[in-house]
């Protein structure tokens, strides 16, 4: 009887710490030291070779803002019928974007992969760098060693196709 009883009750301060979570209120929250530790996590979820990791984050309505944790580059992408923005939380690297992707591949809905961007511009990425990708622009990440990035996928109204 006192096992279910201290069961119950650190159930209950357990949950009292906790944000309410209404109807009134879909809010999804994640704090800075949630951050870091999620962070952390994702990194050591990663094997050895494995250059890139992703993991949602918050979540509401369908849009999620996810961590993206880059240890190698990918191909050059566009996602023709979503805009891309993000924030760098960690490491540095380069975007290049805009210009035209060379020999577009369906990889699979929402993602066409190319061997390369021709016409492109260069920026160096830091730690709270933040941009916006338009939906139907070629881009590419080049890492420093590591890239952590903070990034939504916001779905347009209009599709564009890609550049090719």
């Amino acid at each position: 009887m006192i096992r279910p009883l201290l069961a119950a009750a650190v159930a209950l301060v357990a949950t009292s710490s906790l944000p309410a979570q209404t109807a009134s209120d879909p809010t999804s929250f994640a704090g800075s030291a949630d951050v870091r530790a999620r962070i952390v996590a994702l990194e050591k979820t990663m094997k050895p070779g494995q250059g890139f990791a992703m993991a949602p984050l918050v979540q509401a309505d369908g849009t999620s803002a996810s961590l993206e944790y880059w240890k190698a580059p990918g191909k050059p992408a566009v996602h023709p019928d979503e805009a891309e923005y993000a924030t760098v939380m960690a490491g540095s690297g380069t975007l290049v974007s805009g210009g035209t992707l060379v020999a577009p591949k369906l990889r699979f809905p929402g993602l066409v992969e190319g061997d390369r961007i021709e016409g492109g511009t260069t920026r160096k990425l830091a730690v709270g760098d933040v941009f916006l990708i338009p939906a139907g622009t070629p881009h590419w990440f080049g890492i420093d060693g590591k890239l952590v990035m903070l990034g939504t996928k916001i779905r347009t109204s209009g599709q564009r196709k890609p550049s090719q």
